[in-house]
């Protein structure tokens, strides 16, 4: 009797002892990884180890679930298996969870949203603010030849690969994986119609994509890009220099230009429009969808000059004959001349 009672007390132990072991199991392991009600991000890079890895989590999870989690990694081998990306810690994560996402990889995409950068080398640092690559690895790309050649462009043209639009990738793409991206979206832009637009106009879509950096340089204003889209075109189709500021601005690289000055138009640049006649080798900054859209579909008329609106509306006065432009261009200097811009 004194026996049984004995095995009965040891086996009362033995449960309240598994029981503590399996409640602290599930304390640790099964418990919210977070006390955060929202669901936080961190970026694994190619420089994380598994300690670096937990010190951009401290700040997210709980002190057991730290405990727990800094457990698992170094039991688990993580150290010798990082893998970058960017992952999500949802407030109903457990550790368990948080655990196996990093270890397999599992990231979360995120949304890039390609700039209007006026040149490569902005492009290249905007888009290293949002991805795990550096600038430099993104400007060597599209500023060699036989990179952007295998696309189908130069490095002149190959702004033309990029449609600013909003897209779901991940974080920890190679530039590889980016261009084809952006190649596949690319081509899935430049859809049957405006391909067709364009070549009703005598136009590729690559000279598209650089009269519309032109006309969104010109002007912000929506409406009117359609008007000074059939301006250029007619100055192209009549063998006219398209004499377009912007394309100066580009030349000298200097986009603080408010006054735009006759030495200027004397740049030595093929980009400058005053000295060359037809469209510069390539975009002046990434074409905007609309910018695009008002070349494919330009409003038809005879305008062959335009000049800024003296009332700095962002607007521009129109005109058929060079005389007309004169009496434009002179009302526009008298405005900027009373109000000091130089």
């Amino acid at each position: 009797m004194k026996a049984l009672k004995l095995k009965r007390t040891y086996l009362t132990a033995a449960a309240v002892c598994l029981l503590g072991i399996l409640g602290m199991g599930y304390y640790y392991f099964f418990t919210g990884f977070t006390h955060a009600t929202e669901t936080q991000y961190i970026y694994i890079d190619n420089d994380d180890t598994a300690d670096s890895v937990c010190r951009k989590l401290t700040p997210i999870g709980s002190r057991h679930a730290m405990t727990a989690l800094s457990t698992l990694l170094r039991h688990q081998g993580y150290n010798d298996h990082v893998r970058t990306g960017r992952y999500a810690i949802h407030p109903d994560d457990g550790v368990l969870r948080v655990f196996r996402n990093l270890k397999n990889g599992r990231q979360v995409p995120m949304r890039l949203t390609i700039p209007e950068s006026r040149t490569v080398e902005l492009l290249s640092g905007a888009l290293s603010k949002k991805l795990m690559m550096d600038s430099l690895t993104i400007l060597q790309a599209l500023t060699d030849s036989a990179t952007v050649g295998q696309l189908g462009y130069d490095t002149c043209s190959v702004m033309c690969l990029f449609v600013p639009n909003t897209y779901e990738v991940y974080w920890n793409l190679s530039i590889e994986q980016l261009l084809s991206r952006m190649e596949k979206e690319h081509n899935n832009f430049w859809n049957k119609e405006r391909k067709q637009k364009a070549e009703a106009l005598g136009l590729t879509t690559n000279e598209v994509c650089t009269l519309a950096s032109i006309i969104d340089e010109e002007t912000a204003n929506t409406a009117e890009k359609p008007r000074i889209a059939g301006m250029y075109l007619n100055r192209l189709h009549s063998h006219m220099p398209l004499q377009a500021d912007p394309t100066v601005k580009f030349a000298l690289k200097n986009f603080a230009i408010k006054r735009v000055y006759k030495e200027m138009l004397k740049t030595e640049s093929p980009y400058n429009t005053y000295e060359n006649e037809g469209l510069p080798p390539g975009p002046i900054k990434v074409a905007s969808i609309k910018g695009i859209d008002a070349v494919l579909n330009a409003e038809r008329h005879d305008y062959l000059y335009m000049c800024a609106n003296e009332d700095f509306s962002g607007t521009h006065r129109f005109a058929h004959t060079y005389n007309e432009h004169l009496q434009n261009a002179a009302r526009y200097a008298k405005a900027l001349n009373e109000r000091g811009i130089k």
